[in-house]
């Protein structure tokens, strides 16, 4: 087989792509890489690195309004939704993690994924604990994002998959998630 005949997407795509959301502070990317891990052929999508990607021109949310970093937010879910259904085809399993606690946001990726179905998991430790890991964190949030928690239990609260993690180690919540999704591992 001559090397441009190398097939990238396999006859078997992946068994749909996994949406790990909630607020800063509740365990997203720990939870995403611990799941993707759990899987032979998998990625994860952490939703912050792509916004690192813009080199110039980027506007992180912020607590104002700021129409820019509205647009950017939907921006970055759209190359997510790419990546995931690229790894999808590719027979790899994404587990994207980003902040998402309004309707519209939800319903952007769930609108934008078409590569196979999409599995959201709301991870809700609840503020005050979110807050916490933020501040034991590496990497220091100048914003307290916690009252984003109210809002999204409202917004919200009629998705089917809501784990409070509150009280989970890490293994323990990758359980819970694999149990709510119905997803199976594979090992090589």
């Amino acid at each position: 087989m001559a090397w441009a005949e190398v097939p990238v997407d396999t006859g078997s795509p992946a068994a749909g792509a996994v949406l790990l959301i909630g607020i800063p502070g509740s365990g997203k990317s720990t939870v995403a890489a611990a799941l993707a891990a759990r899987f032979a052929a998998s990625a994860h999508i952490e939703v912050d690195a792509l916004q690192e990607l813009i080199v110039s021109g980027g506007r992180w949310p912020s607590p104002e309004r700021d129409e820019e970093a509205d647009r950017q937010i939907f921006l970055r879910a759209r190359n997510a939704c790419l990546l995931a259904d690229s790894f999808l085809a590719a027979g790899f399993l994404p587990v994207i993690d980003d902040v998402v606690v309004r309707r519209a946001h939800l319903d952007f990726y769930r609108a934008t994924l078409t590569g196979g179905p999409l599995h959201c998991v709301v991870l809700a430790p609840g503020a005050a604990k979110a807050q916490e890991r933020n501040l034991a964190r590496d990497k220091t949030l100048t914003t307290d994002w916690s009252p984003l928690d109210a809002a999204m239990r409202v917004e919200l609260a009629d998705e089917k998959i809501w784990i409070d993690s509150a009280e989970l180690t890490v293994d323990e919540t990758v359980d819970e998630v694999l149990s709510a999704t119905g997803l199976t591992p594979r090992q090589p």
